[in-house]
């Protein structure tokens, strides 16, 4: 990922490597790509036959990027005598001005040699390295390229035009042009990705945001969006430059359902950029209290796509919210389950959870009323399809075990859940953050329930299940000789006992009993789990721990913003401020923007956060934890129709002003400051 760039914009994204070249490859997913299919995979640059290296390239705004290249190896470049710049934008379409400068006096002949191709590969395909099963045809119309792929009714194209006459063939265009002494050659290259509905017309002219749009729409839309957030004045100058690439990120990550016409966040590039349940959720109740406009969309969505049935090829259940959205060639003819697919256990607690967040916030009772019937459907799914075993916590266990994700929490990944030794349990398991967010769900339902839906009955059995829960909960998780809450319970309903980030996630939740927090939270800011840079997501003397491994002691910014919450909400603000100052202090070596993970090695072995190769970047919810670091540090919490501040920030941090804070209550404005607000250490 350090190697190479990316631009976006919403539904449309592209990724190369840093001479702005494409390149084959199912070992990374780069190229252009639109809903899930990649409509560039070939996309690569020659003068006079010869590769080209990068000088220097201008990342400054999220949708566009300029190439500094020159021809031959670096230890030629003062003797280039002829350079190109690569000068790229996104906005529904893809343009490149490609412009070669001759920097002798006088005329120079060149060969400019584009090689272009489209394997139309889902997103999916090349996470396998699967073959196309449709055909791709390819035809030249003056100055025009199209390259055309049919499956069935499946029907996508790529059409690629160039301003400057040149010789186009299948596979690519040929310029042979003649510069001036000091002279220069332009063409503007144009690429529009088309994608065909069932009847045969394009799906993204019909969206409002669908079609092409030029740098300076995206950037009034992207500068209107950050307008409306409020005003971040403060003396760490970490917290100031990781709030400012959050706003922009934010705004570059929103995109469009085809299906809904809507405006969502997507989880992240390359991966993710489409709806996930979990993802979406844990990022709106990030953003929430700076742009809490952003919210309803995706829980109406959420909402409306609620499971309704059982279908055991895409996990779905009554009352289950979706894991993840996808529209691309193996979700349309049913080789993956993702039209929609549910396969997590968390989504489904969290959308209650993310509702009542709302609204707490908001004062928007409407909204509230319009879910009932949604919200009441996942709290029932809660106690029955979420109890697979029926002993009162939720379960998970795939149905489809062909496609179907084993793993269905947000540790997803296959060797995320073990045992201390490193043992990986049997299914189904039920992790602890689930208990958790169950526990919340049905607190929050319950006030829901006796405010809005004038059913106190409903709410007073709520109550009482949730209480019944804790209790349960803190019996047959805790591990008395270690201290610590399992990470979870194995089939058997034996204690699966590594010692994880996931306990922070209970912190969180509530269902924590007050005598054991304060144990809980030594174990977070211990050495075994905190990095430095954060806490990681396995302690580093369990059996599976590998500081570069996925889940199993990466440190993630989005897991370590729940931990601080969580921190805050037992009232220990000094270990909360511990882990932001580590995490805003990490955000400086990722020029302010926090990857989806990075590496656990101890802060005093590296100096500086050691990058995760294939992490997303950016990532929704990585992009919204300085937004929620900062709710912890300034102490924000709404109450009725006030917005309580209860500022605590981490020592050296200095002064954090928050100006124009949205909410029921208006806007207001919020003040901290540090003991001693001397200069933030890096």
């Amino acid at each position: 990922m350090t190697d190479l760039v990316s631009i976006l914009d919403g539904n449309t994204f592209l990724v190369s490597d840093r001479r702005g070249d494409i390149e084959p490859s199912f070992d990374f997913p780069t190229g252009l790509f639109s809903f899930d299919t990649r409509f560039l995979s070939t996309w690569l640059l020659t003068l006079d036959g010869e590769r080209l290296h990068a000088l220097s390239i201008d990342q400054a705004e999220s949708y566009s990027t300029r190439f500094f290249l020159a021809p031959g190896e670096p230890t030629h470049y003062l003797d280039a005598k002829v350079s190109v710049i690569r000068s790229r934008a996104i906005g529904g379409s893809f343009r490149e001005e490609l412009t070669v400068l001759n920097h002798l006096r006088e005329p120079v002949e060149f060969m400019v040699r584009l090689d272009v191709g489209a394997d139309f590969a889902d997103i999916f395909e090349i996470k396998a390295a699967r073959q196309k099963k449709g055909r791709t045809t390819a035809t030249v119309s003056g100055n025009e390229l199209r390259l055309v792929y049919r499956r069935d009714a499946f029907h996508r194209e790529t059409v690629i035009s160039t301003s400057e006459p040149g010789e186009i063939d299948v596979a690519g265009m040929t310029f042979r042009i003649r510069i001036e002494g000091h002279g220069e050659w332009t063409t503007r290259l144009h690429v529009v990705t088309v994608v065909y509905g069932a009847r045969g017309e394009d799906i993204r002219a019909t969206l409002p945001y669908g079609g092409s749009r030029d740098a300076a729409a995206i950037e009034a839309e992207q500068n209107e969006l950050i307008a409306r957030a409020p005003k971040l004045g403060c003396d760490c100058q970490p917290l100031a430059g990781a709030y400012r690439r959050s706003l922009n990120d934010l705004a570059a990550l929103r995109y469009e359902s085809i299906a809904l016409g809507v405006r969502l966040l997507a989880a992240g590039l390359p991966w993710f950029m489409t709806l996930f349940g979990r993802d979406s959720i844990f990022t709106s109740l990030q953003v929430l209290p700076f742009l809490p406009e952003l919210i309803p969309p995706t829980i109406q969505i959420l909402g409306g796509l609620q499971g309704h049935r059982v279908d055991d090829f895409r996990d779905e259940e009554p009352g289950k919210i979706l894991h993840e959205l996808r529209y691309g060639e193996t979700a349309g003819f049913e080789e993956q389950p993702h039209s929609p697919y549910y396969g997590s256990a968390d989504s489904t607690p969290l959308f209650v959870i993310l509702l009542d967040e709302y609204e707490r916030w908001t004062g928007d009772s409407q909204l509230v009323r319009l879910l009932e019937s949604r919200a009441r459907a996942a709290l029932d799914w809660i106690d029955t399809y979420g109890d697979l075993l029926g002993t009162g916590y939720i379960w998970y266990q795939t149905r489809n075990p062909r496609t179907g994700l084993p793993n269905q929490c947000w540790k997803d990944s296959l060797d995320s859940i073990s045992y201390a030794d490193g043992r990986l349990p049997g299914f189904p398991r039920a992790t602890c953050e689930l208990q958790g967010y169950a526990y919340d769900a049905k607190i929050r339902g319950a006030r829901l329930a006796r405010t809005f839906w004038n059913d106190p009955a409903y709410a007073d059995r709520l109550e009482r299940e949730a209480a019944e829960l804790k209790q349960r909960f803190n019996h047959d998780f805790w591990i008395p000789e270690k201290e610590y809450y399992a990470l979870a319970l194995d089939a058997d309903g034996r204690q699966v006992d590594a010692l994880s980030s996931n306990i922070g996630h209970l912190l969180w939740s509530g269902i924590v009993d007050e005598s054991r927090a304060g144990r809980i939270a030594e174990h977070l800011l211990g050495p075994r789990l905190f990095s430095g840079w954060g806490v990681r997501t396995l302690a580093d003397d369990q059996g599976r721990y590998n500081p570069i491994g996925y889940h199993v002691g990466t440190v993630w910014p989005f897991d370590n913003s729940i931990i601080a919450w969580g921190l805050w909400r037992y009232g220990y603000r000094e270990e909360a401020g511990r882990i932001s100052d580590a995490i805003l202090a990490a955000s400086r070596f990722f020029d302010g923007r926090l990857p989806e993970a990075f590496a656990g090695y101890n802060r005093d072995l590296t100096d500086y956060p050691v990058r995760y190769p294939t992490a997303c970047s950016p990532q929704a919810w990585s992009t919204g934890t300085p937004l929620l670091l900062l709710r912890v540090m300034l102490g924000l919490e709404p109450q009725g129709d006030h917005l309580i501040i209860d500022p605590a920030v981490p020592e050296g941090m200095g002064r954090i002003e928050l100006l124009d804070i949205p909410g029921r209550w208006g806007k207001v404005d919020a003040l901290g400051r540090s003991r001693t607000p001397t200069n933030h250490r890096p």
